[in-house]
């Protein structure tokens, strides 16, 4: 039988009434001749939940025991979809991501899967089973249970899919698919039927929350197919492919808003070889991942380097930069990041400067830019983001097919 993976986000799983809604999804799937694994999330809010019993006990919980606390979540899915499968008929079987075989790198709350040991998996599929893995979660070589990272269950189905050979990975969601923004921004946001895994990588990374980044990564790496479809209503979706001819009459795809920003500068930094280095190297060390980096030149023996992070991140990077006493620091938080995404954009000019001047007519500030071939990003005032968004929509006309 042809193999899916399909998974499931913590809204299509938030109560027992919608965990019965997938279960009957899930049957309808099998009744067609599919044969199945499924991977889950923790219902509803309950990773926060979570978070918050942790605050409440400890002032700074340890990283192993909040994924020890947080790997719970999922399991309670899974236990309650099987069981929901049990009722309409269907053998199934719940697995935590370490009886999944799911291996990760030894770092806590940000694990990368290392690889997927198939042996259970296949046992359980021979069996003619129904495959339930609980996400966002795996083991490493010394038994420690990690998690990957909030949004982590996408990259999970998509590993199982590799792992598996399986025709394509389907991420059932709240949404019916990927906007050109956020409809709730921008009511004439249009559904794309098809994008590539370049351009979804680019508006993952940039604040879109259909997919996690990871997921569309690995995807791409094997050629995996991923398609982006509503658990509340049968209506198409949005695949995530290969390159695409259909979408390229337009140079831009997509707009993003990325309110989880933070600017951090150093200045006054030393202008010698080994410091932007000894900076950057150090943050790596400690799990920051920096985005955008500018550096201002005096004209004397020292520079002002400024660079964004992820707001989650800001406290933390405060603490390490302070550490290397290499300058004055200042942050702010008050920030966003809007951007757009096209494929269509390669060898197009005036693409980026139309983004500056909608901006500029909305009396809209820019304080950072980067670009690429398929992007470019601003960081802007957090308090601009939404109008930011609507204007450089407008723009270039991304309401019309």
């Amino acid at each position: 039988m042809t193999l899916l993976v399909q998974k499931y986000g913590g809204t299509s799983l938030q109560t027992p009434e919608r965990i019965l809604n997938v279960a009957k999804r899930i049957s309808n799937t099998v009744k067609q001749g599919y044969s199945l694994v499924v991977t889950v999330s923790a219902m509803g809010h309950t990773t926060d939940e979570l978070i918050e019993l942790a605050r409440q006990v400890s002032s700074n919980p340890p990283q192993r025991e909040m994924d020890m606390l947080l790997s719970t979540g999922e399991q309670v899915s899974a236990a309650l979809l099987a069981m929901a499968l049990s009722d309409f008929g269907h053998r199934s079987v719940s697995l935590t991501g370490a009886q999944a075989g799911i291996y990760t790198e030894q770092v806590f709350n940000k694990a990368r899967i290392m690889d997927v040991k198939t042996d259970r998996l296949k046992k359980e599929l021979n069996d003619g089973k129904i495959v339930i893995v609980t996400g966002f979660q795996g083991i490493t070589q010394d038994d420690e249970i990690t998690t990957l990272g909030r949004g982590g269950s996408d990259t999970t189905a998509v590993a199982l899919a590799i792992a598996l050979n399986a025709q394509q990975s389907e991420i059932y969601t709240d949404v019916d698919g990927v906007y050109t923004t956020d409809p709730r921004i921008v009511k004439e946001a249009r559904k794309l039927h098809s994008i590539t895994y370049d351009e979804m990588l680019e508006m993952a990374s940039l604040g879109a929350q259909v997919l996690h980044p990871r997921s569309v990564e690995l995807a791409k790496m094997y050629n995996m197919k991923l398609l982006v479809k509503s658990s509340m209503q049968e209506v198409d979706g949005t695949e995530v492919i290969g390159e695409v001819n259909m979408e390229l009459a337009q140079p831009v795809s997509g707009v993003t808003l990325d309110t989880n920003q933070a600017k951090v500068a150093i200045l006054r930094v030393a202008d010698k070889p080994g410091v932007a280095s000894k900076i950057f190297g150090t943050l790596a060390r400690n799990n920051i991942s920096v985005d955008m980096i500018i550096q201002s030149i005096h004209g004397d023996v020292t520079n002002d380097m400024a660079f964004t992070i992820a707001r989650d991140d800001l406290e933390k990077c405060v603490e390490v930069l302070k550490s290397l006493n290499m300058g004055d620091i200042i942050s702010d938080d008050n920030i966003a990041k809007v951007s757009i995404v096209g494929a269509g954009m390669i060898g197009r000019p005036g693409i980026a400067a139309k983004m500056f001047e909608s901006l500029a007519s909305a009396g809209i500030n820019i304080q950072m830019i980067a670009t690429s071939e398929i992007k470019v990003s601003c960081i802007i005032s957090k308090e601009f983001g939404r109008e930011a968004v609507k204007v450089i929509h407008q723009a270039f006309e991304l309401e019309k097919v």
